[in-house]
């Protein structure tokens, strides 16, 4: 091989090792945001394992769920949408019963315009509580009983 093909091929190869450490990076920083999101606001009811045993969970009229099992409930796939719209809760009608859970898209939405405007002043607050929100269904979703 001619030695400006072998350095192309270097430098590619060096790309394409580099492109790989920043996703694995990437997706570490992403399940670490949702593992915080999880161990601060769902741990105290649904317990850190997840399934349903947390301190404050016995005090409740209404069991937590057991969030290890959202995907086999689901015939094998794990409900985005579902546990996005009852993470939101802003959004979800009368016909879907009694609000167990806290609306937890309402006060992200206000913890973010008491952190952000003071230093951003014009932000996007669905962006901030939807990235919130996915990190933490991410987390979830890894860990599902297969």
């Amino acid at each position: 091989m001619k030695p400006f093909i072998r350095n192309i091929v270097k430098t590619a190869l060096f790309g394409a090792a580099l492109s790989f450490v920043s996703t694995v990076a990437v997706a570490e920083h992403n399940a670490n945001l949702g593992k915080a999101e999880y161990m601060g606001a769902c741990a105290v009811c649904h317990g850190e394992s997840g399934v349903g045993n947390g301190s404050f969970g016995g005090m409740l009229s209404t069991k937590p769920t057991n969030l290890t099992l959202l995907a086999k409930e689901n015939g094998g796939v794990f409900p985005t949408d579902l546990v996005y719209q009852t993470i939101d809760g802003r959004k979800m009608g009368a016909a879907h019963g009694s609000r167990a859970m806290p609306i937890w898209g309402e006060r992200y939405k206000t913890e973010a315009a008491k952190h952000y405007s003071d230093f951003y002043g014009n932000y996007d607050s669905e962006a901030m509580v939807r990235a919130r929100i996915l990190s933490l269904i991410d987390y979830l979703n890894n860990m599902q009983i297969k």
